[in-house]
């Protein structure tokens, strides 16, 4: 497993990535509709690169194949981690999730804020993230739950 920093070449496959793992592994906990508006078949990619670039994001991969990706911004808000539908339950979002604390760490915040599914929930709580609040989020007249999350980062 190798983790390294996002390229712009690393774009398509990450949304690819993004899709098939919320419409794979999400579906346990969100109806078809929900996913449909929270992964549309239509992601913009340039958006997506703008927004991927601009905040500290990494990928890890296997044998050359990106198997997960997650970013944080310079504020402390960790905005995605998705792991490939294939490699869930390896350590992979255990990796990701540890390189991105160190880099806020080293960033001196103080706090690490997330809005997590009902599918993350679990691992996030694992990772010593403790819930603020549960919220519903209106998307395309679909109402999906979710969970605002934050740890402390012990200095």
């Amino acid at each position: 497993m190798k983790i390294r920093v996002y390229q712009s070449d690393d774009c398509k496959e990450i949304i690819e990535l993004f899709y098939n793992t919320v419409h794979s592994i999400n579906v346990k906990d969100y109806t078809e509709a929900q996913l449909d508006v929270w992964a549309t078949k239509t992601i913009d990619r340039i958006a997506w690169d703008k927004s991927l670039s601009e905040h500290y994001t990494v990928v890890t991969e296997i044998t050359g194949i990106i198997v997960g990706f997650g970013d944080i911004d310079n504020t402390g808000y960790l905005d995605r981690l998705f792991i490939h539908k294939d490699y869930q339950g390896k350590g992979i979002a255990t990796a990701i999730t540890t390189e991105l604390e160190a880099y806020a760490f080293k960033k001196t915040l103080n706090l690490i804020l997330t809005h997590a599914s009902i599918t993350a929930k679990p691992f996030f709580e694992k990772c010593g993230y403790h819930v603020l609040k549960k919220q519903v989020v209106e998307r395309s007249g679909q109402r999906l739950t979710n969970f605002v999350m934050q740890k402390q980062l012990v200095k």
